[in-house]
């Protein structure tokens, strides 16, 4: 929209005009607002000792973390869950930042199970143990919805399950559809680290369109963690340390962190984000979307106006 203003002259019959670009202005507020949720948070770069004093963070050369009260604030306070309990901080691409849409993040939490015995990693098939998951959450689901969560569909395998067993580190993907929406499936992609005490995660949770980016920096990722003098693997002890109730396959099979909403914690909802902030809301998501358009990506459909 563009309005015309009279201006003074002494020549009575000319008539200038100001340009007023309504949508420019709008586009400007949103990088305005942008650009300082961005410019607001303190990130971390090579190494990291974490906060529960387990382990510490090699963060390697492309990628940036935040500590766990910042943390909290991206996933509840920006993205929009309920919780961000047992995170202890979260690890993102350099080029990323908070509110781009599109990208992915690696969220770390500590499990303290106990020690996870892996005599069973040879011996596993995936794909039984794919179908038995997927049996399982039938019941599983029922009880989701009863706590005001969507159930949650485990598709198939998105990367399939790898144990180092030289490193102990175990990986995979699952691409999940939550609810009826099949528009938005979901990619989770696991890493576990196994210590003394538990298991250190690694959890990314992007749409399948960042699969193949986010399998490209998983190497990148498993070599990030190494415990601390007391908790690492081989200082196992049998006479003293509690042994995990699960193997390799118990993990795989997301006995670990099943808490209701684990999955819908991880969840980067970028319209939530949009939306809360009122009216000038599609201006700021025509700013994020443009950044992502500019990476060649799909652009989601805009939040409706206020």
């Amino acid at each position: 929209m563009t309005l015309g203003l009279p201006a003074s002259s002494q020549d009575s019959t000319a008539t200038d005009t100001v340009a007023f670009d309504a949508q420019a202005l709008m586009d400007s507020i949103g990088r305005s607002y942008v650009d300082s949720v961005e410019r607001s948070f303190n990130w971390q770069r090579g190494t990291v000792p974490l906060g529960n004093g387990v382990a510490t963070l090699n963060i390697p050369e492309g990628f940036k973390f935040l500590d766990e009260e910042q943390t909290r604030r991206v996933l509840v306070d920006l993205w929009g869950n309920p919780s961000a309990n047992g995170c202890l901080g979260m690890i993102f691409p350099e080029s990323d930042g908070v509110l781009m849409d599109g990208g992915y993040a690696f969220v770390v939490q500590y499990d303290e199970i106990g020690y996870v015995k892996d005599d069973d990693a040879d011996d596993i098939d995936y794909d039984d143990l794919l179908k038995n998951m997927q049996e399982e959450e039938v019941e599983e689901n029922k009880q989701r919805v009863e706590q005001g969560f969507e159930p949650a569909y485990t598709l198939g395998w998105a990367s399939p399950p790898f144990y180092d067993k030289e490193n102990k580190v175990l990986h995979w993907a699952k691409e999940i559809k939550f609810g009826d929406d099949a528009e938005s499936n979901t990619l989770n992609y696991n890493v576990r680290v196994l210590g003394r005490k538990g298991v250190l995660v690694l959890n990314a949770v992007a749409g399948m369109a960042e699969l193949e980016l986010v399998k490209k920096h998983v190497p990148d990722m498993l070599n990030v963690v190494k415990f601390n003098d007391g908790y690492r693997y081989d200082q196992f002890d049998s006479n003293v340390d509690e042994v995990a109730a699960w193997t390799i396959g118990g993990l795989v099979a997301g006995k670990v962190l099943a808490k209701a909403g684990i999955l819908a914690l991880l969840l980067k909802n970028i319209k939530l984000v949009i939306l809360a902030i009122g009216a000038g809301g599609a201006a700021i998501w025509r700013f994020i979307s443009g950044r992502k358009k500019q990476d060649g990506g799909d652009l989601p459909a805009p939040p409706p106006q206020a």
